[in-house]
């Protein structure tokens, strides 16, 4: 009987790695294009019009996403999140949203954004059994949007994806995701706090972080979630907030005046590999267990030669039972010295 949409007995049988983590998410990064070239992730000055990316047939079909995503549920996958690159240039990316909402044992589905051609797709991908949308904003302010954005995007066309979004009425609602530059977007943050607050859109808030090998990372660059916390707080005072689940990334913090909750990811001031419970899985189908991995394992090439999905179970199982990435807790081990790491537009976020 094929193991496709056969499920496990216990949770016994789902694999920890080497400390003791177990595999719970999967980042699906459906396309390594982007139509933003933002300096942290996708400078223009590597990505410019000659930079060759996958061709279609390179990237993974919906079949092979499917398949895969079935597979990794039997091993104790219950949250998948559609990454890029920008996922909405993927066309027709509502069917594979309703293909992964059939899967049994995902609980969570969601998609994280640039936001631009959001408007245009959102009640579809509600429709599809989408649970909740992340839209990436580092700013509110037009000119400095254009900038961080590589001069590619309209932020009116981000806000009002943003809006659409909070109309199609997605069970686990509408969050933001910023990252703050010193020096960058700082000043921009209270503004978009205020922008939010009391419309249900969660704002969250990311250290800087040294991803891939192109953004000219330096500690100095990064701002402190306490900083922000202090700042935001004295304007409009915070309360803590218990996490959700065990190994939520996000720290939450509600408005005690009641106009919501803003949240604070603070992968450099506390490195949070402790609790991981995430694979990324790569537009060309390689797996990686950090979002900070020098290499990853071929799962196409599994595919498209006939592997069974026993198979393709065990080597999931095998690379997970190996896993003992801790990257952020050792960044100050390495007292600077960087290692060439896989590109975030192949991975996500």
């Amino acid at each position: 009987m094929s193991l496709v949409h056969a499920q496990p007995d216990t949770s016994s049988a789902w694999p920890l790695d080497q400390h003791g983590r177990p595999l719970h998410d999967l980042r699906i990064s459906v396309m390594d294009r982007c139509n933003f070239r933002c300096p942290y992730c996708m400078p223009e000055s590597t990505y410019g019009e000659h930079f060759t990316f996958l061709r279609n047939d390179e990237r993974l079909s919906f079949d092979e996403i499917e398949r895969l995503c079935r597979l990794a549920a039997t091993l104790g996958v219950s949250k998948l999140r559609l990454t890029g690159g920008e996922p909405l240039l993927r066309p027709q990316l509502a069917e594979l949203v309703a293909r992964l909402r059939s899967i049994h044992g995902i609980t969570d589905l969601a998609m994280t954004t640039n936001g631009v051609l959001l408007a245009r797709h959102a009640h579809a991908l509600r429709e599809a059994g989408l649970d909740r949308i992340t839209v990436s904003l580092d700013t509110l302010d037009p000119v400095l949007f254009h900038r961080m954005s590589g001069g590619r995007g309209a932020l009116d066309d981000v806000v009002a994806g943003i809006e659409v979004a909070r109309a199609a009425g997605f069970p686990h609602g509408v969050k933001l995701n910023t990252v703050v530059q010193r020096g960058v977007n700082e000043h921009t943050v209270l503004p978009l706090v205020e922008r939010f607050r009391g419309t249900g859109v969660v704002v969250r808030f990311i250290e800087y972080m040294d991803v891939g090998n192109h953004n000219a990372w330096r500690a100095d660059d990064v701002v402190p979630s306490q900083e922000l916390i202090e700042r935001i707080d004295a304007r409009w005072p915070l309360q803590a907030v218990p996490p959700k689940y065990a190994g939520e990334v996000a720290t939450r913090y509600r408005f005690v005046d009641g106009a919501g909750e803003i949240g604070m990811i603070s992968s450099i001031s506390q490195p949070f590999c402790g609790n991981c419970t995430r694979a990324r899985l790569s537009s060309e189908g390689r797996l990686y267990t950090c979002l900070f991995a020098t290499r990853g394992t071929d799962l196409r090439s599994l595919l498209r030669e006939g592997a069974s999905d026993e198979a393709i179970v065990e080597c999931l199982r095998d690379v997970w039972l190996r896993r003992g990435d801790r990257y952020s807790e050792e960044r100050a081990e390495r007292h600077g010295r960087r290692k060439h790491k896989i590109e975030m537009h192949y991975i996500g976020g």
